[in-house]
């Protein structure tokens, strides 16, 4: 079982930016893609970002792309999600996920999820 922990978020002006930061318990870890999620109050939770074991490929939602940027760390088992020139919209709880086993933008792909780290962007 392969447990993660997000860090990172905070309180920020629109404009600005944050890390993000998935580490992960066990070495399993690098053998896994890796996905983030937000969800905004009220709403589903929604796909920002992709990126497979080797960091050879990587998506993103239409929403954020061009602003934020994930990488992983394998020596690490950590992962990450810069996200730069946020916007308000950008505010939501964001989790990493671990192990997709179908869609890669599909929440419920997912067999590993970390507890969430809260973004607020204030405008």
């Amino acid at each position: 079982q392969v447990q993660l922990v997000e860090s990172g978020g905070g309180l920020v002006q629109a404009g600005g930016s944050l890390r993000l930061s998935c580490a992960a318990s066990e070495r399993a870890f690098s053998n896994y893609a890796m996905g983030w999620f937000r969800q905004a109050p009220g709403k589903e939770r929604e796909f920002v970002a992709y990126i497979e074991w080797r960091s050879l490929y990587k998506n993103y939602a239409d929403s954020v792309k061009g602003r934020f940027t994930i990488s992983r760390d394998n020596a690490k088992n950590t992962a990450y999600l810069q996200m730069d020139t946020l916007r308000p919209e950008d505010t939501a709880v964001y989790y990493c996920a671990a192990r997709p086993r179908g869609s890669i933008n599909v929440d419920r792909s997912y067999d590993y999820w970390g507890q969430g780290t809260q973004v607020t962007v204030s405008s």
